[in-house]
């Protein structure tokens, strides 16, 4: 399962510490078994239940977010270097699995994708956090995890945090009209 997330999702290989890139691969493959899912499965899955129909799956929104993320923090180390702090690996990580739980948050039903029992009660980010802590993440990946989203608003964000939740928000916000 392993090579065929890393086929879909190429930036896994951005990971430079080979560890860290193991556990979160092993976060997605925890996922996917809970839901009885393979990976292929996640080109159908919308990336968000507000945009129907969605023209953007899962797989899509998850490199465009380490996409954006990994080019902002490369211009921000580019032109600030040390004056604004990033550790790539963890940044990587974070825009990688930053949205892991809707994997939870979601399930198909009847040829369509709707918000699972888990899904209403826990949000994606908490649910993110949770596979994540059960793999051994660090700490500063599960922060990012849990305030990429509306629920870290008004929050304290590190600098990752900050850049991964303006890249989701940069690939969410054109699609939703906004």
């Amino acid at each position: 399962m392993k090579d065929q997330l890393v086929k879909l999702i190429p930036e896994f290989d951005l990971i430079k510490n080979p560890g860290l890139k193991e556990k979160i691969l092993n976060v997605w493959i925890k996922a996917l078994n809970i839901r009885k899912m393979q990976p292929e499965d996640m080109l159908r899955m919308p990336f968000t239940l507000l945009i129907k129909p969605c023209p953007v799956n899962f797989v899509e929104h998850t490199r465009g977010v380490v996409q954006v993320s990994y080019a902002a923090a490369q211009a921000v180390q580019n032109i600030y270097g040390d004056k604004i702090p990033l550790n790539m690996d963890y940044l990587l990580a974070g825009a990688l699995l930053h949205d892991v739980g809707k994997i939870l948050e979601y399930i198909e039903r009847d040829g369509e994708f709707v918000k699972s029992n888990e899904g209403k009660f826990l949000r994606h980010p908490f649910s993110g956090v949770g596979l994540a802590f059960d793999e051994g993440i660090p700490d500063e990946v599960m922060h990012m995890i849990a305030v990429h989203a509306g629920e870290g608003d008004g929050k304290w964000r590190s600098n990752e945090a900050i850049i991964i939740h303006h890249a989701d928000f940069t690939n969410f916000e054109p699609l939703h009209g906004k």
